[in-house]
């Protein structure tokens, strides 16, 4: 029976980076297209918003989201949300249509046909790099200034311990919510680690809950406030974590 059931599981993680290449594939041409001029980054994200709606469904996640606030169009904000799959990066996208930028690790750009265009959308940090870092910071205050939004995972990586329920917060996100004046938006993904962990032979398909949290302004912080702010944010979201209140 446990035979069975890891093969399935097998096909049915197969599907899912089947699913991520036929849409890419599909519509290389407009991807490509897309991120010729930075202005164009708004259809990129639609795309892009396009692609995780296709491999959501397409898995069988059913995303709920309960909503404490509703962003504003045209407002930037600083993303942040707890990081436990690969499914994040998608339900993000789902989540909001406010075009935002991701800081993401640069080893994802080494992914076949999806680094392609990752390295070309997102804002790429190597974390060993103290330069890599600081350019970080420069790239973000051009997407700001374009009136994108910026999302970081700010546990910085997925724990590899699949226990720890939520890890501890890095500095970079809350520093540049500061440094931008640009007010946090929490979420809290309650369902990524049981529907589709690093775990190789776990998960399935079935709802992927969303709490978006009220914003957290940073318009009087300095940047010596940025350990409260982080404090604050990881306290909002292990709460959800651990108390629900959406089903």
């Amino acid at each position: 029976m446990k035979l069975i059931k890891n093969i399935a599981i097998l096909f049915y993680r197969l599907w899912f980076y089947l699913l991520m290449f036929i849409y890419i594939i599909a519509l290389m041409p407009l991807l490509l297209a897309s991120i010729l001029k930075e202005a164009w980054y708004p259809f990129f994200f639609k795309l892009a918003r396009g692609w995780s709606i296709f491999i959501l469904y397409g898995m069988g996640f059913i995303p709920k989201i309960k909503r404490e606030e509703e962003y504003q169009k045209g407002q930037s904000y600083m993303f942040i949300a707890n990081h436990t799959s690969m499914t994040d990066i998608m339900l993000m996208l789902y989540v909001t249509k406010n075009p935002f930028v991701f800081v993401g690790k640069k080893e994802l750009s080494k992914i076949p046909l999806f680094g392609f265009i990752y390295k070309r959308s997102c804002i790429l940090v190597d974390r060993d790099n103290r330069v890599s870092r600081l350019e970080v910071f420069k790239s973000a205050q051009r997407k700001i200034d374009l009136g994108y939004s910026v999302c970081i995972f700010p546990e910085g990586g997925v724990p590899d311990d699949e226990s720890v329920v939520l890890d501890e917060f890095k500095d970079g996100a809350f520093r540049l919510a500061i440094d931008h004046n640009i007010p946090i938006a929490p979420m809290t993904f309650h369902d990524n680690k049981k529907r589709f962990s690093y775990t190789f032979f776990s998960g399935g398909p079935g709802k992927m809950r969303v709490k978006t949290h009220q914003l957290i302004p940073t318009g009087i912080l300095e940047l010596e406030d940025k350990r409260m702010l982080r404090i604050q944010t990881r306290e909002i979201i292990l709460n959800e974590l651990l108390h629900p209140t959406i089903d």
